[in-house]
């Protein structure tokens, strides 16, 4: 700056014979020092203040995916409402670990944001394990509705009592089955195939009960896994098998639809106290825009993913009676409706 380069000149000069000149220049050379370190600081702190607080979110796939999508438009509308006090840095395909890894980051405070499913998250919120019973939303429609409705919204009230802030419901589809052995038409067929799935207690047991082998795997492993044999298959949304190119690795789909798979858009407790309340407001607006934004992306997927998948020879049983699969979970349906009340079932299945 201008006051740097004079206060750099001027006490370069001889201070004795500046003295012997003029018996105010030690007052003047004083003074002008004064203001130029003020000044330097001045620019330095508005430098500072202008600086967007980076905020680290995280998530499972690719950024070409559903979760890349709700993290995209979360972290444009957050970055716009704040005047660019925020700037998003993305960690897609478990950059920063799996999803358990994520949630336990949101916990300590070492992550600001996460997208995850809630088959890792009912290891950590309990409640929300009501969502992922097979068979228990009749479509899409059904399911959305639930979720923005009053119950919920509710759930997502589950969340602070365990270390995390959740602002909206997402989305990645309806799960369907696929593996390498045979395909599978009847419950019959998944008798011996060892299918990963998530580390998921309604999950496994939904599998067990149809004479499955289920293989609780964080999702960085699976492909791998699926590689070398470890495992037959796994069942995940077609966002997923699309965005994953499951193709790679897997021969046949069977779209059982078996479990509907909303995704969670949560942030760190620790973050989100620290926000006033007009970023808080533009935080949970964002994340209701990318909750949009990834069921978008899922819904364009539905439409022209099977056709995709196909065109890389996978063999896609596109045609499913469900009702064999629904008899055969009827133990598990009992266990459900013990651990989550049957009132709680009856309401889900009474939204229209």
């Amino acid at each position: 700056s201008l006051l740097q380069e004079n206060y750099n000149a001027f006490v370069t000069f001889p201070h004795q014979r500046l003295t012997r000149m003029n018996p105010m220049m030690p007052f003047r050379r004083s003074l002008l020092a004064t203001c130029a370190v003020s000044a330097l600081a001045a620019t330095t702190s508005v430098a500072f203040a202008q600086q967007a607080r980076e905020v680290k979110v995280g998530y499972a796939l690719a950024v070409n995916s559903h979760y890349g999508a709700g993290a995209q438009a979360w972290a444009d509308h957050v970055e716009k409402a704040t005047g660019n006090a925020f700037k998003f840095k993305q960690f897609p395909s478990s950059a920063l670990g799996g999803e358990r890894e994520l949630i336990e980051g949101l916990q300590l405070g070492t992550v600001e944001a996460i997208l995850v499913s809630t088959g890792a998250l009912s290891n950590f919120v309990p409640e929300i394990g009501v969502v992922d019973i097979p068979f228990l939303f009749r479509d899409t429609a059904h399911a959305r509705k639930v979720l923005d409705g009053d119950f919920g919204q509710d759930l997502l009230t589950k969340f602070k009592k365990r270390g995390l802030i959740a602002l909206a419901w997402g989305e990645q589809g309806f799960r369907h089955l696929s593996n390498n052995k045979h395909p599978v038409n009847k419950p019959e067929d998944l008798k011996g195939l060892k299918i990963r799935t998530m580390e998921n207690p309604v999950h496994i047991l939904a599998f067990r009960t149809m004479g499955a082998s289920p293989t609780p795997m964080a999702w960085p492993e699976v492909i791998g896994a699926l590689q070398q044999g470890t495992i037959d298959g796994q069942e995940n949304p077609l966002s997923v098998f699309v965005s994953a190119k499951l193709w790679q690795v897997q021969k046949n789909l069977t779209l059982t639809g078996h479990v509907y798979a909303p995704i969670a858009l949560v942030v760190s407790p620790a973050f989100f106290g620290s926000l006033t309340d007009a970023q808080k407001t533009a935080f949970i607006e964002g994340a209701k825009i990318g909750a949009q934004a990834s069921r978008k992306f899922v819904d364009d997927v539905e439409k022209k993913g099977v056709d995709e998948i196909k065109s890389h020879g996978v063999n896609v049983v596109t045609q499913v009676n469900n009702a064999p699969f629904q008899a055969a979970l009827t133990p598990a349906y009992k266990q459900y409706a013990a651990k989550y009340g049957q009132k709680t079932l009856d309401q889900i299945a009474a939204v229209k």
